[in-house]
């Protein structure tokens, strides 16, 4: 009964969130193109939080999920400065984040140090890592390609709204795929339900046989990767890159998380739940920055929103294992 009640307060509390901004923002924010408009400036979030689901639904962490996006940004970035064409710089940034993830899956699942220690220390590398490769600047202007650049600012023809025509941005049809990609492994395959078994009893899996050091080394690295589509997401939005770019992603990515943590029926991490989360803290930022909030304000409030849904789910936790003892 505790996690019924728990998952209808927080739907319920979403729905209010975005009652509250159409009621005081009703010329501007249920319409068409700001909706659109939300759907791109999550589409970095979305990926990085989809991502990030799969570590967290064995119960660890990646808290390098922001450095590692700002530095695939900008080795992206740099070797276009250099002549590099857009698939092959492209193709290295995307290692780059293959790399780091295998090597916090290393740290991890092989060394055996906390997630939470690890990825922190990680961070640091992955960060100062991206102010050597760029040099502590940002890169735009020319060094940028138009081919790049411009994939974030076209999109799939939809309807034509008061004259313009209205998109469907490229940016959020890759966040869909993205999603839809964590969702077929998580949901539909086995070795999605072995990170769920990870999850549930480490020990109890690897006593039944699963490869759980594999299995946690090959998650990471697809979180790593993921964080690196991102950093390219955001590189291209921006049609910049510099080594601090990302470093805002990796909290709202795990508040995401909990969020949609609080919607499922055991509590377990689900990466449909968590798209709903990131569409509720890109809900509360536009309708925020609509009504003219200060940023301060933004992160005090997406601070204030983990404290409750990391309460929450403890919370229909502690439920539910009252009700199986």
């Amino acid at each position: 009964m505790l996690n019924l009640i728990r998952r209808f307060a927080s739907l319920g509390g979403m729905i209010a969130i975005i009652v509250f901004f159409w009621l005081n923002l009703p010329d501007t924010f249920m319409t068409a193109r700001n909706w659109i408009n939300i759907s791109q400036q999550i589409s970095m979030l979305a990926v990085i939080a989809a991502t990030m689901t799969v570590v967290m639904v064995m119960g660890d962490f990646d808290l390098s999920v922001g450095s590692m996006a700002s530095l695939s940004g900008v080795v992206a970035a740099v070797l276009f400065v250099q002549g590099w064409s857009v698939p092959a710089a492209v193709s290295v940034a995307l290692a780059v984040g293959l790399v780091g993830g295998l090597f916090n899956g290393v740290l991890v699942s092989i060394i055996g140090i906390l997630p939470f220690v690890a990825t922190l220390a990680t961070l640091t590398v992955y960060s100062g890592l991206a102010f050597v490769v760029s040099g502590g600047a940002t890169i735009f202007g020319r060094a940028i390609p138009e081919g790049f650049s411009g994939f974030a600012r076209s999109g799939l023809p939809l309807a034509e709204v008061d004259g313009r025509m209205l998109l469907l941005p490229n940016l959020t049809m890759v966040a869909m795929a993205v999603v839809l990609l964590v969702w077929i492994v998580l949901e539909q395959t086995t070795y999605g339900r072995r990170l769920y078994a990870i999850g549930g009893n480490r020990e109890a899996a690897r006593l039944a046989g699963i490869r759980v050091t594999w299995l946690r080394l090959t998650a990471f690295a697809f979180t790593g990767v993921g964080a690196a589509i991102a950093g390219l997401m955001f590189a291209a939005r921006v049609a910049s890159a510099n080594p601090t770019q990302g470093s805002g992603l990796m909290l709202t990515a795990i508040a995401a998380v909990f969020l949609g943590m609080t919607l499922t029926e055991n509590g377990q991490p689900r990466v449909l739940a968590t798209v709903a989360g990131v569409v509720v803290l890109g809900v509360l930022d536009n309708g925020l920055t609509q009504m003219r909030v200060d940023s301060y304000i933004r992160e005090v409030l997406v601070g204030v929103i983990i404290i409750m849904a990391v309460s929450i789910s403890a919370l229909g936790r502690r439920g539910l294992l009252r009700g199986q003892r």
